[in-house]
């Protein structure tokens, strides 16, 4: 699993974008995370899934609510990160009234969630290999804190938890 003070590793996660930009076509976006950690300090939380009752209800609202707080503290950027595709990712983030506050980040494939040691197998429960819950404050791609949830737990990856650490 991944450690403080280690860089976290290359992946290419996705996100549904609805407005069209300049280098951004509206639906699924690919990023090279080494490239969108550069110079940020970003609060990057994953979750088992997209519409889950703790995920919906507390966990995501939490990060919107707090976002303010965050920024205050220098963060640039909250990421909701799941195994979950783009387009369940994109229309969770609309249900959920995320705005620009959280992007919401799809791992589909649970590549990066893998490579950061973080995944658990849910296949008994009929959801695949899914994400353990988590929060990372990242400083320029590097792991400046942690903290992984007990299984069935909401205590450390709330944002209210993790405004003490950024």
């Amino acid at each position: 699993m991944i450690v403080l003070n280690q860089a976290v590793p290359e992946a290419t996660l996705f996100e549904f974008i609805a407005d069209e930009t300049p280098g951004c076509t509206i639906g699924p976006n690919a990023f090279a995370v080494a490239e969108i950690v550069k110079g940020k300090k970003i609060v990057v939380f994953g979750l088992p899934g997209a519409f889950t009752p703790t995920c919906s209800a507390q966990h995501v609202p939490g990060y919107v609510e707090h976002f303010d707080a965050l920024k205050a503290k220098g963060v640039d950027e909250v990421w909701c990160v799941s195994v979950n595709d783009a387009f369940v990712m994109g229309a969770w983030g609309d249900n959920l009234k995320v705005g620009k506050k959280v992007r919401m980040m799809a791992d589909g494939s649970a590549l990066w969630t893998k490579a950061l040691g973080l995944e658990f197998d849910l296949t008994a429960k009929g959801l695949g290999v899914r994400s353990q819950r988590y929060v990372m404050v990242l400083d320029n791609g590097v792991v400046k804190h942690i903290a992984v949830e007990a299984p069935g737990k909401f205590e450390v990856s709330s944002a209210q938890a993790v405004l003490a650490h950024v």
